[in-house]
């Protein structure tokens, strides 16, 4: 059954910035997209309310939001972000979409942007404490939903939604 996965947009500079972050951190042989914060892990495709509640949920300004962490995980690295207002709309959605969730999307959201994973403890140990040295908490602007198809690897874009500017 196809499925979808929904991930929050971000302003241009924000998106390049995670991206480029990924592309020097995460292995290269396992690094099949963009960096994202996923919204939700797995949708049914089949399923059409998903797409018209979302149309409406996101008639909404744009956000900012606060990148107040970089943490490590045992083999890797993210960045912690922290809003009401997306934390609000989560929980908005997931009572939307309540009869198609999966355990996992049912769980409050921890929002993060993963730039390092599938490492060693040492090696993700190590590039923490390089970038750790010079983090500092930075905002970044929440510009819509982007709604992808997961194809068992790389995703492909399905719908972008953005918010009110």
């Amino acid at each position: 059954m196809a499925s979808y996965i929904v991930t929050l947009q971000l302003e241009r500079n924000a998106a390049a910035f995670f991206n480029q972050m990924r592309r020097q951190y995460y292995p290269a042989h396992a690094n099949e997209v963009h960096a994202h914060l996923t919204l939700f892990y797995r949708l049914p495709a089949d399923e059409p309310q998903i797409i018209t509640s979302l149309a409406a949920m996101v008639a909404r300004p744009s956000f900012l939001l606060q990148v107040s962490e970089l943490k490590r995980y045992t083999n890797g690295i993210a960045y912690t972000l922290m809003s009401t207002e997306l934390r609000a709309l989560h929980e908005a959605l997931q009572m939307q979409w309540e009869p198609w969730l999966i355990p996992r999307d049912r769980q409050p959201l921890r929002p993060h942007i993963t730039i390092m994973n599938q490492v060693t403890a040492f090696k993700a140990q190590q590039a923490h404490e390089q970038l750790a040295a010079s983090f500092r908490p930075f905002e970044v602007t929440a510009t819509g939903i982007q709604v992808w198809q997961y194809l068992k690897g790389p995703w492909k874009l399905a719908g972008e939604y953005p918010f009110l500017t």
